[in-house]
């Protein structure tokens, strides 16, 4: 089993930055996929930025303004997000890919106009 535990979110203008960080416990291995997906009112959840040793993907609607890194000995994914966007407040769910996918309860982001 794997246990994710989001934190970071919150209110911010448009234009602004915030920082999400998720980490991780259980068996997970630096090989499997980690990331941060996102679920706007009456929209489906979509992939947001992931990250594995050999890549990282991005949204288009976030590519230049959203960064992923990982720490891997810790077990932590960071979502960096800048130059945000009204379109951008959603609940933001981190994610692990192992023998199945495990979700945390997710952190609530809202930018204001």
């Amino acid at each position: 089993q794997v246990q994710l535990v989001e934190s970071g979110g919150g209110l911010v203008q448009a234009g602004g930055s915030l920082r999400l960080s998720c980490a991780a416990s259980g068996i997970l291995y630096a090989t499997n996929t980690m990331g941060w997906y996102r679920q706007a009112p009456g929209k489906e959840r979509e992939l947001v930025a992931s990250i594995k040793p050999s890549s990282t993907d991005y949204a288009d609607s976030v590519k230049g303004r959203f960064t992923i890194t990982r720490e891997y000995a810790k077990k932590v994914v960071i979502l960096q997000m800048d130059s945000l966007k009204p379109e951008d407040t959603a609940i933001y769910y981190c994610h692990a890919r192992t023998y199945k996918d495990f979700w945390g309860k997710g952190t609530q982001v809202t930018v204001s106009p």
